[in-house]
C-alpha cells in the first residue's frame, strides 16, 4: 500500500474514532449533531486543502481553479464515498420492501 492510501485510510479511521469518542464522552449528545459537526469540519479542511496554488497557468490546479469546480468535485466525492459505505442502505429506509 502506498503512502497516499495509508494517509487516506488513517484519516478516515481517525474521523470515525473521533465521532465514537465524542459520542462516548457525552451520551446525551445527538449522534446526528456529532456527525454534522464532523462533516462541517471535514468540508472546511477539504476546501482549505484544495485551494489552487495561485498560478493561473498551473495545470495541476486547473480542475480546482474555481469555487464552483471545487464544490462539484467535493460533491462527486461525497456521492462516491456514500455509495461505497456499508451504511448507505439501511434496513429502516422508507423505500425498503417489507414482506
Amino acid at each position: 500500500m502506498n503512502d497516499d492510501a495509508d494517509a487516506y485510510g488513517e484519516a478516515a479511521r481517525e474521523a470515525v474514532e473521533l465521532g465514537n469518542r465524542l459520542a462516548d464522552d457525552d451520551t446525551e449528545a445527538d449522534l446526528w449533531d456529532i456527525a454534522d459537526g464532523l462533516l462541517a469540519g471535514a468540508i472546511q479542511y477539504w476546501l482549505y486543502a484544495h485551494q489552487p496554488c495561485g498560478d493561473p497557468l498551473c495545470e495541476d490546479c486547473e480542475p480546482m481553479s474555481t469555487a464552483e469546480a471545487r464544490l462539484a468535485e467535493m460533491l462527486r466525492l461525497a456521492k462516491e464515498f456514500a455509495a461505497d459505505s456499508e451504511y448507505f442502505h439501511s434496513p429502516n429506509d422508507s423505500n425498503v420492501g417489507r414482506a
